[in-house]
């Protein structure tokens, strides 16, 4: 063979090779994105699961409390809105938005209890209150799950060189679901 003949199935062979090793590449970036977007879609069923029990609980212990604190309208009132707001959110950020405001009401209607011994000690209302704990607990897990699953997938997104293809493919950054404004201040502790 001539020396031409060599170098151009050298320089074929290689542009080959660097073809193989581009397409492995963005292939397998593109299925890694792939796989932590469905993760994150996943975390963020397992919370919205643990918020539609929650949403679910709560026309039980409203009914319960309304029976024994008919002054208190306006906290039960409260509530009701909230509920309806998570029930007719569309999109996540609008969902976090209207569960963080629904978990204020809430946190206001088990004061409102306080002032009430006889609810207190009523068994309806001690299991409900039970079973939203049991809730609150299963949604704080969820939602560290969703924002670890979320970190882990942005990160991956924002490095270099993987975010030239998450870019070529369209990915975005997905957002935490941050915790309330309300869960932020400083709880008013009262003898």
């Amino acid at each position: 063979m001539k020396r031409g003949t060599i170098i151009l199935l050298v320089v074929v062979a290689v542009i080959v090779i660097i073809a193989f090793s581009v397409f492995g590449f963005v292939r397998g970036t593109y299925n890694q994105l792939v796989q932590m977007d469905e993760s994150v879609n996943g975390a963020w069923a397992e919370v919205e699961n643990n918020l539609q029990r929650r949403y679910d609980l709560i026309p039980n212990l409203v009914n319960t409390v309304k029976g024994f604190a008919q002054q208190e309208k306006d906290v039960l009132l409260g509530v009701t809105e909230a509920r309806s707001k998570v029930g007719g959110a569309g999109n996540v950020n609008q969902r976090i938005e209207a569960e963080n405001e629904l978990s204020g009401a809430l946190s206001r209607l088990l004061m409102v209890v306080e002032n009430y011994p006889q609810l207190k000690s009523d068994a309806n209302f001690r299991q409900l209150q039970d079973e939203l704990a049991g809730t609150e607990n299963r949604l704080a897990v969820a939602r560290k799950r969703y924002n670890d699953v979320v970190r882990n997938y942005n990160v991956v997104l924002r490095s270099f060189p993987q975010n030239i293809i998450a870019g070529m493919f369209g990915f975005e950054k997905k957002d935490f679901y941050d915790a309330p404004e309300a869960a932020q201040a400083t709880p008013e502790v009262q003898f």
